[in-house]
């Protein structure tokens, strides 16, 4: 990794127009009126939600679980993982936290890995709020402070898995079953069962026994076609000394849609409540809830850590379905370090407020809001006067595009954006870009001048201008990737996810 990527200036030749310049010291076109939001954070839907036994500010409240010295005692935890992506684990897990939720139990959750979209839906289920937990970027000691802090109050954190149980980066400690093993968990293996029968030995007994040290003392058994298809996978099952905790039957009406980047988000599903409750009945119905609770086991106590240092001491945030891709962890530690946090909704037109000091927009979706974005000129014309007044301006990945010139939408539609950095992006020439990225900078954030995060996104760079880059990046496996990203002044921006 070269060591200095910020320092020069980075020289792109344009793809199909003249180079542009930096655009971040143009004088605004009209004035904006100040946000109407305190710097309480606002009422929903741009609210994040707080932990068991935090107050919405992050600082731990007195209405935690306490046990009989007093002190708010930790939860215990379980760990459900699947043998690959598809098999149902998401479902599974999400049913049983509503269901959990529903008898009165105090229930935390957490998702493996960088996912921003499932743990949406783990808040809707359990109306707490639900960290990533990821061994690849973080370090044991902040995914054990985490891990910690999830459950501080609860009597039960259940953790989703990624992927396959093993899956993950080929470097590095980012699979479920090493969170598992870090964490001292055991697991609960949610099986596709709809295209096999006495095979399922075979499957369970392999993924036991290739690291036998963790404990996998149980199965769920999903997608079940009859009652004799459960008998005939309980029975294949009888010799090796593994709990089946039931046995689910498919139901083709509890299926989550999705698009390009994963799930649709939970605040777009239409009646989440009423499907929830669905999967919740199922689940409930056919799965041995006090033998699932009883295989927990206590997660250890640590110390909070704060992961990186805020934006500024107030920070304006973006949040709406256009920009929704924040984690809980990184706002928790924003608001523990002292800053002031406020949300603004660039599609109801919402100017970021006057007064803030740092703005971030997050990734989301604005590929799919790019005309109305482009109409929103309270929203833009905020972000340009902010730019005016040197006020750091931060953009990731979905926040990086609608910083740049212009946002080309899946129709070859060409849609004006912010204006303050010389990048076009397109969704009409779509390529994945995808996997875990190692990030250099030489003091352009305020953060460590070394970052791990990831990059998920389809869209592409149409056209680029002269600018410095913001990062130097490599992948998981310490491959170069060269720049990533753009920075004008103080407004700067790239498509990774900074997570720690």
């Amino acid at each position: 990794m070269r060591s200095s990527p910020a320092a020069a200036t980075r020289t792109i030749p344009s793809r199909s127009s003249p180079t542009r310049r930096c655009p971040g010291n143009q004088s605004p076109t009209r004035r904006w009126a100040r946000c109407a939001l305190s710097w309480q954070a606002p009422n929903p839907p741009h609210r994040p939600l707080s932990c068991w036994g935090r107050s919405p500010n992050g600082v731990k409240s007195s209405t935690g679980i306490r046990g009989r010295s007093g002190r708010i005692r930790l939860a215990d935890g379980l760990v459900i993982a699947a043998p690959a992506s598809g098999s149902g684990k998401t479902l599974v897990t999400l049913a049983l936290l509503r269901d959990l939720t529903r008898r009165g139990i105090k229930v935390a959750s957490a998702k493996v890995g960088p996912d921003y979209i499932d743990p949406r839906f783990h808040e809707a289920a359990t109306g707490h709020a639900c960290f990533n937990l990821d061994g690849w970027a973080m370090s044991s000691e902040l995914v054990a402070s985490l891990a910690a802090e999830i459950g501080s109050g609860a009597s039960l954190t259940l953790i989703e898995g990624v992927m396959g149980l093993f899956d993950g980066p080929e470097t590095g400690r980012g699979s479920t079953a090493d969170l598992a093993e870090d964490l001292g968990l055991p697991i609960v293996l949610v099986v596709d069962c709809s295209h096999q029968a006495q095979s399922i030995a075979a499957l369970v007994h392999g993924f036991r026994t290739h690291r036998p040290h963790l404990a996998l003392p149980a199965v769920i058994l999903n997608r079940i076609a009859s009652p004799r298809h459960e008998d005939i996978l309980r029975k294949a099952l009888g010799n090796l000394n593994v709990t089946v905790l039931g046995g689910v039957p498919r139901d083709r009406a509890l299926q989550l849609p999705s698009r390009h980047l994963g799930l649709v988000q939970a605040s777009e599903h239409e009646d989440l409540k009423s499907f929830l409750d669905r999967a919740a009945d199922n689940v409930a119905a056919h799965i041995d809830i006090g033998v699932l609770q009883g295989l927990a086991r206590p997660i250890a106590p640590a110390a909070p850590l704060n992961v990186l240092a805020p934006l500024g001491q107030r920070l304006a945030i973006a949040h709406d379905e256009a920009f929704a891709f924040l984690y809980p962890h990184l706002l928790t530690g924003w608001r523990r370090a002292g800053a002031e946090l406020s949300f603004f909704s660039p599609l109801a037109d919402e100017a970021p407020a006057p007064d803030a000091d740092a703005i971030f927009l997050p990734g989301g979706y604005p590929e799919l809001h790019a005309a109305r974005l482009s109409r929103a000129a309270t929203f833009l014309t905020g972000l340009r006067d902010a730019a005016a007044k040197d006020r750091l301006i931060y953009g990731e990945c979905g926040g990086y595009m609608v910083l740049g010139q212009a946002l080309i939408d899946a129709e070859h539609q060409e849609h004006a954006m912010a204006g303050l950095l010389p990048v076009v992006t397109s969704f009409a020439r779509r390529k994945l870009h995808l996997g875990y990225r190692r990030l250099a900078h030489e003091g352009a954030l305020p953060f460590p001048a070394t970052l791990k995060g990831h990059e998920f996104h389809y869209s592409t760079i149409a056209r680029e201008g002269n600018a410095s880059a913001l990062f130097e990046a490599q992948d998981a496996s310490g491959r170069d990737l060269g720049a990533m990203g753009l920075r004008c002044n103080r407004v700067m921006g790239s498509y990774a996810h900074v997570i720690a």
